[in-house]
């Protein structure tokens, strides 16, 4: 029934090793129109939440933006712009330039329900559960919503975000540990239906899923929704295991079956194995296409009194380019026709 993907979107983290064309550093022309542009910024004194195209004025940094924009959605799905020099930068002064940057690739939207547009992905001390979403697990335990995970230092499993293209700006890098990994739906795709077609038709059924408290007023709190999509010829992927193990805490999600958990296991082992791992480099900019990438995180261990506290802050864009999404994918992007502006959280 269903057919290999093919395309600059199918690749490998072989692939990737041994052609790095996805690596696009700055030219020191570029970084100059930057450096000018966050001039006119500042000069306007609205401060980095209000920037936008028209107080960040850009011109052959904006081509390039645009060509990333393409790339990451009829190419790879994934670039690296590397070498921004953040650390001549205050914390402001990079804030403004990341969100400068984030309205000339696409346009940021919410990711909380208190309408945070530059979350800060950063390890931080006491009890996560507690400051964010958490649940009690069938044996009395603690289970953190994703969102609480991200500020911890442990590993983040292969997930795709509420968005169309996740932006994350490498500010500092932790004394060990914290790498990168990106994987290719289509590889994963085609991996899984070369070795188990009949668990891949399952990931073209209905999966539930929880909102796990993150979004007050955003709709139902279970939902259904398969991993896999096509609309148009074009494959779409929404996957986040930690979403579907909460939705089977609460008692009146449908339970799944065996079969079901052990084609999310083999989704998972086939993204590790196809993977690319990278450590980002102070200035690195890693842009991915949540529709066609898997990403994943190490743990990592920080030591603050070296500067080593590893932070990265993080931008989510609709893009204007995007692909339409099938109608299933409605319960949770809402507005599904190509470049549409959709993703990110409801703000209550």
């Amino acid at each position: 029934m269903y057919k290999p993907f093919e395309g600059p979107s199918l690749w490998t983290g072989t692939d990737l090793e041994a052609d790095q064309s996805w690596r696009w550093p700055w030219a020191n022309d570029e970084l100059a129109e930057i450096d000018t542009a966050l001039s006119v910024a500042k000069a306007d004194g609205a401060g980095w939440l209000a920037v936008t195209r028209d107080t960040f004025p850009l011109q052959a940094v904006a081509a390039k933006l645009a060509r990333a924009a393409d790339e990451l959605e009829n190419g790879r799905g994934f670039v690296l712009l590397e070498g921004l020099p953040v650390d001549r930068y205050s914390e402001d002064n990079r804030r403004m330039i990341w969100m400068g940057l984030g309205h000339w690739i696409g346009l940021p939207v919410s990711q909380d329900n208190t309408g945070q547009m530059m979350r800060d992905i950063q390890a931080q001390p006491g009890d996560l559960g507690a400051k964010h979403e958490r649940m009690e697990d069938a044996t009395g335990g603690e289970f953190l919503s994703s969102k609480a995970r991200t500020y911890s230092n442990g590993l983040l499993r292969y997930h795709t975000d509420r968005t169309d293209v996740v932006g994350l700006l490498m500010a500092q890098r932790s004394a060990s540990g914290g790498e990168s990994n990106v994987a290719s739906t289509a590889a994963v795709h085609n991996a899984i239906l070369k070795r188990r077609p009949d668990l891949l038709e399952l990931l073209y059924q209905p999966i539930y899923r929880s909102r796990l408290g993150e979004e007050a007023g955003g709709g139902d709190e279970v939902y259904p929704l398969p991993v896999f999509g096509i609309e148009n010829g074009k494959l779409t992927s929404h996957y986040s295991r930690t979403y579907v193990e909460a939705a089977q805490l609460m008692p009146e999600t449908p339970r799944m079956t065996d079969a079901q958990w052990e084609a999310l296991d083999l989704l998972a082992e086939t993204a590790a194995e196809l993977a690319y791992a990278m450590m980002l480099k102070p200035g690195d900019i890693q842009l991915i296409n949540s529709h066609i990438t898997y990403h994943a995180r190490a743990a990592f261990e920080d030591d603050a009194a070296s500067g080593h506290a590893r932070l990265l802050h993080r931008l989510w864009l609709t893009m204007p380019n995007s692909r339409a999404l099938p109608a299933d994918h409605a319960v949770l992007w809402k507005n599904i026709a190509a470049g549409a502006r959709r993703g990110g959280i409801a703000v209550t």
